[in-house]
């Protein structure tokens, strides 16, 4: 009997060791190393050495493109995280209310984020080029302009292009996670609403958004993770020229470790930006959480 009992009692346990073994192997593990290194001098051929402190740390946040590279990287993610989440959301209460078509709608919309983001960065690369570009072509043809449009003639409209496609490739995601939650809002909410004589905005406020939130903080939180790592967008379309003026800290410690051969500094850059991920990630889902208490 008590050999049956121990067994019960260890038995979840054993079912979840896979995951955890996984997960210390391919997760936990490689922080490790990545920390350990941040704090160790490395050589330009790549060479661990002994204990360097914070040296890496501070010859990393003392570089001229630092300040430059993090204001980037917070336009970058506030800017695609947050429209894409709102016009996400959009086309998801579209995508969800019945009307003919919306099967291809659907196909449609999950085409962004099928391809790859390098094929999709150099699409757009191609368009906005000034001479044989398609959109100075079609504008051209409009007659809405005169003559051809350089789309890039300051590294600050090239950065806004970066995050319009970032915007465009991320929204299928943001759409597909909050349309799954939509699904799951039984109809009786709305029909109680309807009886209660709640319109469309009052419904939205109190039935659609309270019931759809944790489908939605998924979303955020996986999208702000996607965002905040995304590297081919940036480095196909710019590589962060000039001057490291269009880089987000992905792609600056990308060029540190292997342009530069700064694999130290680089390091501590990947620890600085691991950091941040979790206090932001963790803020807001606590922020969530506690809004979520107040309601109840």
């Amino acid at each position: 009997m008590q050999s049956v009992f121990v067994r019960h009692r260890w038995e979840p346990y054993l079912w979840i060791l896979p995951s955890v073994l996984l997960m210390l192997i391919f997760v936990i593990f490689p922080i490790g190393i990545v920390f350990r290194l941040a704090f160790s001098s490395i050589s330009r051929a790549g060479v661990v050495g002994d204990f360097a402190g914070l040296q890496n740390f501070r010859e990393a946040v003392s570089s001229a493109a630092f300040p430059q590279v993090m204001l980037n990287t917070f336009w970058w993610v506030l800017s695609v995280v947050g429209l894409s989440t709102l016009i996400g959301f959009i086309c998801a209460m579209v995508l969800n209310r019945p009307f003919f078509g919306r099967k291809i709608a659907r196909s449609i919309m999950v085409f962004p984020w099928a391809a790859s983001l390098v094929i999709q960065a150099s699409v757009w690369n191609y368009i906005i080029k000034m001479e044989y570009g398609n959109l100075n072509n079609i504008l051209l043809n409009l007659g809405w302009i005169q003559d051809a449009v350089n789309w890039r003639s300051s590294y600050q409209i090239e950065f806004v292009w970066e995050c319009f496609v970032g915007i465009v490739v991320t929204i299928p995601f943001v759409t597909f996670t909050v349309l799954s939650g939509l699904q799951s809002i039984e109809d009786a909410y709305y029909e109680a609403a309807t009886v209660d004589g709640a319109g469309f905005w009052v419904t939205l406020r109190h039935v659609t958004l309270p019931l759809v939130k944790p489908s939605l903080t998924v979303s955020t939180v996986l999208n702000i993770i996607y965002v905040f790592n995304s590297f081919p967008i940036i480095y196909t379309i710019t590589k962060g020229t000039p001057a490291n003026k269009t880089d987000t800290i992905v792609t600056y410690l990308y060029m540190l470790a292997f342009y530069d051969q700064k694999k130290g500094p680089a390091t501590a850059l990947s620890v600085i930006g691991f950091l941040i991920l979790c206090v932001v990630s963790g803020v807001y889902m606590f922020m969530t959480m506690q809004r979520e208490e107040s309601v109840v």
